[in-house]
């Protein structure tokens, strides 16, 4: 079991939506935050993850408010959290009132910003949708700009053509096929940035990188209605129940039994959308011994009742 591969496919990273970007120096955009674009983009997903990867050029990028990143071709730089955020191509420089509170059409089309003069910069705007609830543990271990420097040139090289003729030919398939390369896109990213994590960093993916919490955390995703007990935990993971407890706790920001019970309702809940499976067996699948037990648990952790989640879930009729 890999848990990072077992929580994106839990948490249903899921929707691609790309346009291009051509600009002529000076210029300047800021997005509104992700989810007020949720209606237009991608009107299933609970929550956007908005990027940008750099083709040509140089330009910079950040968090409104915060301090701007320089990119360079090849670069991608990610807001986790669907934040407000400015590009441009100087560090603060701002030409206008030119704030984006609608997505342009889909790729192949293509913004053009700035004057009349060379376009020497252009990059690719894109959103991912995931699941947001009942709990998704990396958006909360992701800071809320991720920038990574140099994508190697044979994978960006590929992921450019493959974008550019699935968008503009039209082939079938080709809003699967471009879902997957985001997904792709977004896992590299992850992949670096956990690489990258500085000692002493807490969170999901620390968790995920140390010895003992990540065998924790495998055992947990592997099996999660498995009958865990701490003890258990600790003796698989070849430790004592106080380090256990202790180190997880430290990385992860709550005890290994509390972080089971909530990433049961995560799986239950994509159950619950994704199959048509009875309520009790979707329980019984994450560890719980009635129907009742698991509709008291799923709704203290949700606010709804398992049939209820599954109807909110039921894609709109045409």
């Amino acid at each position: 079991m890999d848990p990072l591969s077992d929580l994106l496919r839990v948490v249903r990273l899921d929707g691609a939506f790309f346009y291009g970007v051509e600009a002529a120096e000076p210029w300047s955009v800021e997005a509104v935050a992700a989810k007020d674009l949720s209606p237009r983009i991608l009107p299933a997903a609970e929550h956007l993850i908005s990027y940008h990867i750099l083709i040509q050029g140089r330009c910079y990028g950040g968090v409104v408010g915060e301090e701007q990143v320089e990119l360079l071709p090849g670069d991608v730089i990610v807001f986790p959290h669907g934040d407000a955020h400015v590009m441009s191509s100087g560090r603060g420089v701002r030409i206008g009132p030119d704030v984006h509170s609608s997505a342009p059409a889909r790729y192949p089309h293509t913004v053009l910003l700035g004057d009349r003069g060379p376009r020497v910069t252009s990059f690719l705007c894109g959103f991912l949708g995931c699941d947001r609830r009942p709990y998704n543990p990396l958006l909360a271990a992701l800071p809320r700009r991720l920038h990574m420097r140099g994508m190697s040139s044979a994978w960006f090289g590929a992921f450019t053509r493959q974008l550019t003729e699935e968008s503009r030919v039209g082939r079938p398939g080709a809003d699967t096929v471009l879902t997957r390369l985001a997904e792709l896109m977004f896992i590299e990213v992850l992949r670096r940035y956990l690489e990258e994590l500085p000692p002493g960093q807490t969170g999901w993916l620390a968790g995920l990188r140390d010895e003992m919490v990540g065998r924790v955390l495998t055992l947990l995703h592997g099996q999660p209605g498995h009958p865990w007990t701490l003890a258990e935990l600790a003796r698989e993971a070849a430790s004592s129940r106080s380090s256990v407890a202790k180190r997880f706790a430290e990385l992860v920001g709550q005890p290994p039994m509390q972080y089971l019970t909530q990433w049961r309702m995560q799986v239950a809940a994509t159950l619950l959308a994704q199959s048509g499976a009875k309520v009790a067996a979707i329980g019984s699948e994450v560890g719980y011994d009635s129907e009742a037990a698991f509709s008291r648990a799923f709704k203290k952790a949700t606010g709804l009742a398992p049939g209820a989640w599954r109807e909110t879930r039921r894609p709109p009729r045409p």
